[in-house]
């Protein structure tokens, strides 16, 4: 019973599955931040061009 328990212990402590997830996690909120901030910096350039589009078409 007691190998059993260490074994179990052991497999524990070496388990990475948690940490890998923490850091999907990250990368994929830092890849949001970025594209939001794209987004932003380009939005006003399309609604202009959509506008223009928009103009032109009437």
């Amino acid at each position: 019973m007691l190998t059993y328990a260490r074994c179990m212990i052991r497999q524990y402590v070496h388990n990475e599955k948690g940490a890998t997830a923490i850091e999907y996690g990250l990368i994929a909120a830092l890849v949001s931040i970025a594209a939001l901030a794209a987004f932003q910096a380009i939005g006003p350039k399309l609604q202009t061009t959509f506008q223009s589009v928009a103009d032109a078409l009437k």
